[in-house]
Order: structure tokens, then C-alpha cells, then sequence
């Protein structure tokens, strides 16, 4: 759990409900059932038509990892191909099957897989940056359906204060409405910024920084497997590797 997300999550909600209180407001006024329908469900029905299925439930899969993100650990990384690399050296590639059955994540057992199977060097090479950009555009293409509800979601407050404001000016002859009306009317664009700028837009940027070192990672595996394939010995593997770190 990223206890700093997290927290971040939490206060940028109190700061709205304590700001609130401090103007002398009450909790209770940023309650508004229209205006919440209006922004949280209108926000999402504009990204239901602009989204394919599979790309809004690819960002439903991403979100948790906001606040329960993978490790990414370069070096460990490193040292895990440098000991591949050793094992080959030892006993040549059919010793790293073994190895097949630690791996959890797809993406490398399946290079594994394919330089056990004693793939050429630029076939790996090939296969496996092929599949990287497939899953990081899918992967950015879900990131971005978050930025979108940033972009959204603004304006359906305008839209849920404008309407509020309509109702107001319908009870103009009873002035004892118009305070409250106003107030609610508000709550919508309160809404709709609160929404996009302490919710989606970081959200957003923080996808798109963990797909970046994702990224980086698998391009650290991807040089690591072809380097083994072409059979260079694990002291010259680690240095070029480590030119991938800052």
C-alpha cells in the first residue's frame, strides 16, 4: 500500500470539507444529489462514448495500482539476468527452465521462453519490443481515459451550476429560496474542479509515470535476454545494462 497516495487522497478531501467550515459553511452543503448525478455520472457517460469497453476496463484494471503499485527495482533486475547469464554459461539454455516457473509476470516469461527455445538474437529482440509497445500504448491509451474524466468532468459542473442557477431563476418571486438555490447551484462546479484536479489528473500522471518504469524495465529485460542469446559473458551484459540506469 502507498501510504502517500493514499494520505494525499485523503487530505486533499478534508482540506475541501474543512475550508468549508472555516467559510462558515456546513458539511452538509456539499451535499447535492442533482449536482453529484450530474458531474460524476454525466463524466462518465461522455467517456462511455469515447472510450472502447476494453480500454475503460483496462483502466479499471490500473487503478489500484495508484495506491498499490508494483516495485520496480532496476537492480535487482540486473542481477537477476546476470545470474541467467551465468547458468547458461554453465549449462547452456535448457538450464534456465527451471527458472520458467518463478516467473509471474507475462511479459518475461515469455522472453525467457523464447531464448530457452533458442531463439536468434534480433528474433527475440523483435518479438519482444513488438509486444512492449502493444502493452504500454494499451496501457496509456487506459491512463488517459482518466485524463479525460479531468477534462470532462469541469464542465459538467458548469453545465450542473447553470442548471442549478435556471431553478433559482424560476423562484425568483420567493426570495427565501434564492440563497440556497444559489449555494446548491455552486456545488456542481465544485464538483466538477474538485474531481478533476484532486482526483483524475493525478491519477493520470501517476499511471503514466509507473507504465514509464514499467517500460524501462522491460527494455532492461529485453537487452539482457539478447545479450545472453548472443552469447556475451555476464561481466559485459552487467555493464551494458547499467547504462540503463541514471
Amino acid at each position: 500500500m502507498d501510504l502517500v497516495s493514499l494520505i494525499g487522497t485523503v487530505l486533499a478531501f478534508a482540506v475541501i470539507a474543512i475550508g468549508t467550515v472555516l467559510k462558515g459553511s456546513s458539511l452538509e452543503s456539499l451535499w447535492n444529489p442533482a449536482a453529484f448525478l450530474i458531474v460524476f455520472v454525466g463524466t462518465f457517460a461522455a467517456l462511455m462514448v469515447q472510450t472502447p469497453g476494453k480500454v475503460l476496463k483496462r483502466a479499471g484494471q490500473l487503478l489500484p495500482l495508484v495506491y498499490k503499485p508494483p516495485l520496480h527495482y532496476p537492480q535487482n533486475l540486473i542481477k537477476q539476468i546476470i545470474g541467467w547469464s551465468e547458468v547458461s554459461r554453465r549449462q547452456g539454455l535448457l538450464g534456465l527452465e527451471p527458472q520458467l516457473d518463478e516467473m509471474r509476470d507475462g511479459f518475461s516469461r515469455k522472453g525467457l521462453q523464447l531464448l530457452i527455445d533458442g531463439g536468434e538474437p534480433e528474433a527475440i529482440r523483435s518479438v519482444l519490443e513488438v509486444e512492449l509497445g502493444t502493452r504500454e500504448q494499451a496501457d496509456i491509451d487506459a491512463a488517459k481515459v482518466f485524463e479525460n474524466a479531468g477534462t470532462y468532468s469541469p464542465t459538467m459542473g458548469i453545465i450542473g451550476a447553470v442548471m442549478g442557477l435556471m431553478a433559482v431563476m424560476q423562484n425568483l418571486a420567493d426570495p427565501s429560496k434564492l440563497g440556497h438555490g444559489i449555494a446548491a447551484a455552486f456545488v456542481a462546479t465544485i464538483y466538477g474542479i474538485g474531481l478533476a484536479n484532486l482526483l483524475m489528473l493525478p491519477i493520470a500522471a501517476r499511471l503514466k509515470g509507473m507504465i514509464h518504469k514499467q517500460t524501462e524495465m522491460r527494455e532492461i529485460l529485453i537487452e539482457g535476454l539478447v545479450s545472453i542469446a548472443q552469447g556475451d559473458n555476464p561481466r559485459q551484459i552487467e555493464s551494458k545494462l547499467q547504462g540503463f540506469l541514471p
